[in-house]
Formats: C-alpha cells, structure tokens, sequence
C-alpha cells in the first residue's frame, strides 16, 4: 500500500503526529522515541508508514525508518502483541537495546518495559528471538542468506544459522559444479552442523 509519507508536521503529542499532504492530514500513531527525533510542527518529514485495518477500523503507524517498521511487524506476530501494544514496546526501548534482550533471553530487562508481562515478554522471546525478519549481520553472503533464511524459517536460531553457513561454505569452497548443487551442499551440510 503505503511505504512512506512525506509532508508538514501540523501537530504532535507522546503518541500521535499530524501529518499534512495535499490538503488531507493523516493522523499517524508513532512510536515516543520516534516522535522525540521528529523536526517541530511546521516542517517536513517522511514517515514510513503501515496501515492496520480489521473490520471496523483503520488505522496508521509511522516509524522513522524502515528497520524501526519491520520490528514492528515482527512484534504482531507474537500471540497477544497487537499493534497499539507494539507501538508501546518500541516507545520504551531502542532497536539495538531491544535485539541485545532478545539475544540475552533477558525476560527481566523486557517486562521493564510499558505494559509486558513476564509470560508477554517470554512469548517474546520465544517467537522472535534469532527470527527477525532484517538481517543484524552483513557477513553471510548474498546467496547465502537464502539459506539461512530457509533455516531460520526451519525454525534453527538466526545466529547459529548464519554460522553454520558460514562454516559449511568454508568447507565446501572448491566443490560443487554448480551454484544450485553448492547451494544444496552448504545447506545440508548446515542442517548437520545445527544439529550435533
């Protein structure tokens, strides 16, 4: 639908930005520490946007960048996040704060957060930890990286996954004839390293 927006700041408070294009202002429900970045009401900006919408309602969430956004999706994938809630979560912390909990299975530092739970934050956890949808490290290759997407789809954890490419390519540097049966071979021989 929408990617982004970019128009004239006409209004903002904790939760809420107006944003001005073309004679039609479009309210934009933001996260605080986003909102906080923002220029003051008057100039310009581009939001990233997602529309919600259900039966009965329709509504729009800006971020400052598109990184900040695909959290947030991955947030409405955890059982009981809905947006207004994911919105909460990423009022409260940063991104990278956020991915370092993840990474820690830190269930105290998350539930430190506005309105989560222990079993909130644990479900957390559970859903996103080493499964987020932007690839924190740039050191797997491009090819690669659909391997260790196909893995972490498995359900294999994104870091183990991504070392266990990396490990696997290493080993099979001067074999397989072409790329499809090198790719095969780096992938199976992925699933045994995971595995043992």
């Amino acid at each position: 639908m929408f990617n982004s927006i970019y128009g004239t700041i006409t209004h903002k408070d904790d939760s809420k930005i107006f944003l001005e294009l073309n004679g039609i202002e479009w309210q934009i429900f933001m996260p605080f520490n986003s909102i906080t970045k923002l220029p003051p009401a008057g100039e310009n900006a581009r939001i990233y946007t997602h529309l919600q919408h259900s039966q009965d309602n329709m509504q729009l969430f800006g971020f400052s960048n598109q990184r900040e956004r695909t959290l947030f999706l991955d947030l409405l994938k955890v059982g009981g996040i809905g947006p207004k809630q994911s919105i909460k979560i990423l009022s409260g912390i940063e991104i990278d704060n956020f991915i370092k909990q993840l990474d820690d299975n830190d269930v105290d530092a998350l539930t430190r957060l506005p309105g989560l739970g222990k079993k909130t934050a644990q479900k957390i956890i559970l859903t996103l930890r080493g499964k987020l949808s932007f690839d924190e490290a740039a050191d797997t290759s491009a090819p690669d990286s659909d391997i260790v997407k196909a893995l972490v789809d498995m359900g294999f954890d994104r870091k183990s996954s991504e070392a266990a490419v990396k490990r696997a390519a290493e080993e099979e540097a001067t074999a397989a004839a072409s790329e499809s049966e090198r790719e095969q071979t780096i992938f199976r021989r992925a699933i045994i390293l995971l595995s043992s």
